[in-house]
């Protein structure tokens, strides 16, 4: 057969990705075409998406998220840089847990044939993952490593043990930690429960401690509403902390936080949370019943019930009385729901003259009211709180400080308070101490064991990890599994070689995901990570994934990097230097796909039809992948017909409609614009996807496409500017489709592979445009056409534009009142008017 007869055979052939997709895959995967190399000359460029949970099916929405960022990582590699592009599985948690309960079957088996079935669903997305790096964390090589962290941050004061009033979801038999409790109704994050409050004790994570370094993000590229999501959850505020005297003997003061201190000559009684710990010490005999009754109700409430504005104010008298430091006045304690244990210290100094909710409570129970704060003027509101502040408010009724301007205030007060030794100026924060305990099985246990004479001690690091055993009963009980499982419980104490009892809780998920990016640099090394390969590959370059995980796993990753760091482990600031987050693919209902609403949409039927390179282009091609929507098929069919055209485009250069018919002028001028549009191309398509533009980028590979079409039926498609420009558009489509690229790069008889040839450059003066055509409007309305040579003056342009014809008719031999233009877009004459 001949070169021009097998390429005839080639072009008659339908398209079919069906019949090379898997090939292809197949290939790449026993070549190690992906692979990362830690001994590569090459720059290193971690690239890493969010790993999922291994809830045991991909759909739509996994392909949506893993797509973009494998586009990068491939045009990445193609720039030259050595590319890391891992993917591994979050695979301890509850729904294993609740599968054990509900289906009878053990956690490790419903975990690991999920992570079996996904595993193969990925590799049908055709990404580039690096599976020998993979990472599994219920692996006990992994957990290994989590419980080593976890001895390091017990060791460097950072994990602690307390007793503390925790969110606990009562389906699921679980402590939650405060960010897993979602929405105004304080539902768990799991399964949806409302959360009710528990006393128990459990170990915490010194988070706080890192609340000021955690506010600062210079260094890093992540978006906006991330960082105020961040910011707004440690919530730091300035002010004071002040003691007050309680009037009896033998009892410590109350300590407040507030900030504006500049108003406590208004303060005219104190308000404890019912949880507060001095509620039971304060509270008087002949008080204690109504009080008890009182706490009792309000620790069964929300905090947004608790919180609610338009919620009648109560409270109970405690039957004692604080003094206020500045007038020594006797001030009644009470308790009240509308204090959170969680805020500042848990008390407030009520001034209600000055705050809403103390207004409301003090106009109930018939205490006093005074305003020590007014603007200059001296009008006061009547009947309300005064608390829309101004800059040139005073302060009155406030002793030696009368007259004085607020914001000075706030200062000497503060100091006063200090040289009394009842005040000091201190800062606060929204954000707690990261709550770890979970009291279910299947987690990494935490490696401690109690000793009657030693307490506390952890497991040495010879005898990590601590491993799960494999018969326990699963019945949700309210404690760990683990607890009745006598076996487990019996250790030994480290100090004396005595009997000890073994920590029965587990570690909170997100343990696992603080660090996981970093057992990816090594992943079968016997410790957690090689300081040598850590080095070599972290910080990561970019990450990707939900924004959802705003205050959880990115704040805890990056205390994680950050406490590490002090200890002398890592010798960076930020586990992530740059951030983007894809949006939401929503079901067609336009609500999160869920299995239990029965709206995900599994990828495997369109992939079926369409072949995985379609589903990818057209996922990309949908909207902004920044900012996701509903989920529809709607234009798929577009998608697949692209390219098929691509396909036989790519596949006819040798033959082509009036190929040799165009004179040698057209020829030129053909080629030329071939060239100029190939050029351009290859500068936009580079800088949308380096912008996560993908639906853009496709859009000029789809002028390209238009372009090689033009530039056939012009009789070029056998012209080395025509083989130029298929050769640049499958590079550029490569990334994004790379089945059908490498077929057809393969089919032109080009070097394998396609995803290791180098990223086409641009060249700017192939790329400039010789003219421009520019609309002529008069006074805002079309008129007539220009087309200059580019860069053209704009003076020129203006010359041009007058001397119009069609504009002189609407001028009428008059000057006009200005010429406007937009550069290389119009050019507007204002007329005279009349």
């Amino acid at each position: 057969m001949t070169m021009q007869t097998r390429r005839r055979a080639s072009r008659g052939e339908r398209f079919d990705p069906a019949s090379f997709e898997a090939k292809w895959r197949e290939r790449w995967e026993a070549d190690g075409l992906y692979l990362a190399r830690d001994d590569d000359d090459r720059a290193k460029h971690y690239l890493l998406t969010m790993y999922p949970y291994t809830s045991g099916d991909l759909h739509i929405g996994h392909w949506y998220a893993v797509t973009g960022p494998d586009v990068v990582a491939r045009m990445r590699r193609m720039q030259g840089l050595n590319v890391m592009f891992p993917m591994g599985f979050d695979s301890f948690g509850l729904p294993a847990e609740n599968a054990a309960i509900d289906q009878g079957v053990h956690p490790a088996t419903w975990t690991n044939e999920n992570i079996e079935r996904m595993r193969s669903q990925f590799r049908t997305t055709g990404c580039m993952f690096d599976w020998s790096r993979e990472v599994v964390t219920s692996d006990p090589d992994y957990y290994r490593g989590t419980q080593w962290l976890f001895a390091q941050f017990y060791k460097a004061g950072l994990a602690y043990r307390a007793m503390a009033a925790v969110d606990w979801c009562p389906k699921d038999q679980v402590v939650l930690a405060r960010e897993q409790v979602l929405g105004p109704e304080r539902r768990c994050w799991r399964c949806g429960t409302p959360v009710v409050k528990r006393d128990l004790e459990q170990w915490f994570f010194r988070i706080t401690r890192y609340a000021d370094e955690l506010l600062d993000f210079s260094g890093i590229d992540w978006p906006e509403p991330i960082r105020l999501m961040q910011t707004n959850w440690i919530g730091r505020s300035e002010g004071a902390e002040i003691a007050f005297p309680v009037d009896a003997q033998g009892v410590e003061a109350i300590r407040v936080f507030t900030t504006r201190p500049d108003t406590i000559y208004g303060a005219t009684f104190m308000v404890l949370a019912p949880e507060h710990p001095l509620v039971g010490t304060l509270t008087t005999p002949d008080r204690r019943a109504e009080v008890e009754a009182y706490a009792a109700a309000a620790r069964r409430e929300t905090e947004i019930e608790r919180m609610n504005a338009e919620r009648e104010k109560s409270g109970a008298f405690l039957g004692s009385y604080a003094l206020n430091p500045m007038t020594n006045e006797r001030m009644p304690i009470w308790v009240a729901d509308y204090v959170l244990p969680g805020y500042g210290t848990g008390a407030i100094m009520a001034v209600p003259a000055h705050d809403e909710r103390d207004y409301a409570f003090a106009r109930r129970y018939d205490l006093p009211i005074r305003y020590v704060v007014a603007p200059a003027s001296g009008e006061l509101p009547d009947g309300e709180a005064f608390v829309a502040h101004t800059a040139d408010e005073v302060l009155v009724e406030s002793g030696e400080f009368t007259g004085m301007l607020a914001a000075e205030a706030i200062a000497a007060i503060t100091q006063q308070l200090a040289d009394m030794g009842l005040g000091v100026a201190a800062v606060t924060y929204r954000l707690r101490d990261w709550l770890v305990s979970r009291q279910r099985y299947w987690g990494a246990p935490i490696p401690i064991v109690y000793c009657e004479q030693h307490g506390a001690q952890l497991v040495p690091e010879e005898e990590l990890p601590v491993l799960l055993p494999s018969e326990v009963d699963f019945a949700p009980t309210g404690v760990s599994p683990l607890a009745s499982h006598p076996e487990f419980l019996a250790a030994t104490c480290p100090v004396d070689g005595g009997p000890a009892r073994r920590e029965t809780d587990t570690m909170d998920t997100f343990v696992d995901s603080s660090w996981y990016f970093l057992r990816y640099t090594s992943p079968h090394d016997e410790r957690a990570w090689d300081p040598d390969k850590a080095r070599l590959w972290m910080p990561v370059d970019m990450y990707t994934g939900g924004a959802e995980h705003a205050v959880l796993h990115l704040m805890y990753a990056r205390f994680f990097v950050k406490a590490l760091r002090d200890m002398g482990i890592l010798d960076f600031n930020e586990p992530f230097l740059a951030l983007r987050n894809q949006g939401q693919i929503l079901g067609a209902d336009h609500h999160r796909m869920s299995k239990s609403r029965g709206n995900v949409v599994n990828p495997d039927d369109l992939v079926a039809r369409y072949g995985t390179d379609a589903v990818r282009l057209f996922l990309m091609f949908i909207g902004p992948w920044d900012q996701g929507g509903p989920w529809s098929t709607t234009g798929i069919d577009g998608v697949y017909r692209f390219l098929a055209r691509v396909w036989h485009l790519s596949q006819a250069d040798d033959e082509a409609p009036g190929a040799g018919a165009a004179g040698a002028l057209g020829s030129a001028g053909a080629e030329r614009s071939l060239r100029r549009a190939t050029h351009q191309a290859i500068a936009a398509v580079t800088d949308d996807y380096e912008g996560f533009r993908f639906n853009t980028g496709i859009a000029k590979l789809m002028e390209l496409a238009n372009a090689l079409a033009d530039a056939r039926a012009a009789g070029i498609g056998r012209s080395a500017a025509y083989a130029e420009a298929v050769d640049t558009l499958l590079l550029l489509l490569a990334p994004v489709a790379p089945h059908v690229a490498e077929e057809l790069w393969k089919r032109r008889r080009k070097p394998y592979s396609i995803h290791q040839q180098a990223w086409p450059a641009s060249d700017p003066a192939l790329a400039a445009v010789d003219a421009v055509e520019l609309p002529v409007q008069v006074d805002g309305k079309l008129r007539d056409r220009l087309r200059v040579a580019a860069g053209t003056s704009a003076e020129e342009i203006e010359r041009l534009a007058l001397a119009s014809e069609r504009v002189q008719a609407y001028l009428g031999g008059r000057a006009p009142r200005r010429v406007i233009q937009i550069p290389g877009k119009l050019v507007n004459v204002v007329t005279p008017g009349d």
